[in-house]
């Protein structure tokens, strides 16, 4: 409803406001000690000023709302060039060349900065992994999964940059996180979401509205057969690869980074006539 809409839209307004003040307080001072350009944050313009927003993520996944109004920018996901990410190349570990170069592609498990009951989670996985006999990369990160010892399977890593590890994937299993769907994507992987919360859950459904995967429980409810299921779906029924495969061909053509730049030249040489 309208009034559920603007309640929760003050409420993140306030979150990000708390979350994000000591930065702008940082940032501001180091280009003005006085701190006077406080006056100009975001936060203090009038509420009859319309002030632009780009929105960087892709309307591939979801069409912009008929209501925004003509402030509110979408300009598609902010992927690294090719040319930045070869100029400062990621070096992986041997064993993990080895253990890609061993079978066919695996499933990526990763959470990101997501932290649960890592334990529960991580059984789940290796179960799930025994049902559907999948070889698997699992991603601990900030500790949504546990490390456990290697095996023929189950290769273990703390991060791997995800533009580098994602193309030679079978498909992905993560949290639902903006940046990391986009990548899955990008890459033309199946996607599983299990999302924790936050914005999670929106962008699994967008993936599941799409058919490019599926959408779980949160990991404190998904049980290993449900993984599993998941897992045998999204790898055994070409026609979620073919989706992420529609919406990559999409992805790799809108260059979100070069559309950001030029709207925010064209405002500024806006504001100065």
């Amino acid at each position: 409803s309208r009034t559920w809409n603007k309640g929760t839209y003050q409420i993140a307004r306030w979150l990000t406001q708390i979350g994000t003040r000591g930065y702008m307080r940082d940032w501001r001072l180091r280009f003005d000690p006085t701190g006077l350009s406080q006056a100009s944050s975001p936060f203090r313009i009038s509420k009859r000023e319309s002030v632009p927003v780009i929105h960087a993520y892709s309307d591939a996944l979801s069409k912009r709302p008929d209501d925004w109004p003509d402030s509110a920018i979408v300009s598609g996901y902010w992927f690294m060039p090719q040319e930045k990410l070869e100029y400062n190349p990621w070096r992986p570990p041997v064993e993990l060349v080895e253990f890609l170069s061993q079978g066919p592609p695996p499933v990526y498990f990763g959470f990101g900065s997501m932290a649960g009951d890592s334990a529960r989670i991580t059984r789940n996985i290796l179960s799930a992994i025994s049902k559907t006999n999948e070889r698997a990369i699992l991603a601990t990160g900030w500790g949504g999964i546990d490390s456990v010892p290697r095996s023929e399977n189950v290769f273990v890593v703390d991060a791997v940059p995800h533009e580098w590890l994602f193309p030679q994937m079978n498909s992905v299993f993560h949290h639902g996180g903006a940046g990391t769907t986009a990548a899955g994507l990008k890459a033309g992987c199946p996607t599983v979401i299990c999302p924790f919360g936050l914005d999670q859950p929106f962008w699994g459904r967008c993936i599941e509205n799409l058919g490019a995967g599926l959408k779980l429980p949160s990991p404190s409810r998904v049980t290993d057969q449900q993984i599993a299921e998941a897992i045998l779906s999204v790898t055994r029924n070409e026609s979620y690869r073919n989706a992420a495969r529609a919406i990559q061909s999409r992805l790799v053509s809108e260059q979100g980074i070069r559309r950001s730049i030029e709207m925010i030249e064209k405002l500024a040489s806006d504001w100065q006539n």
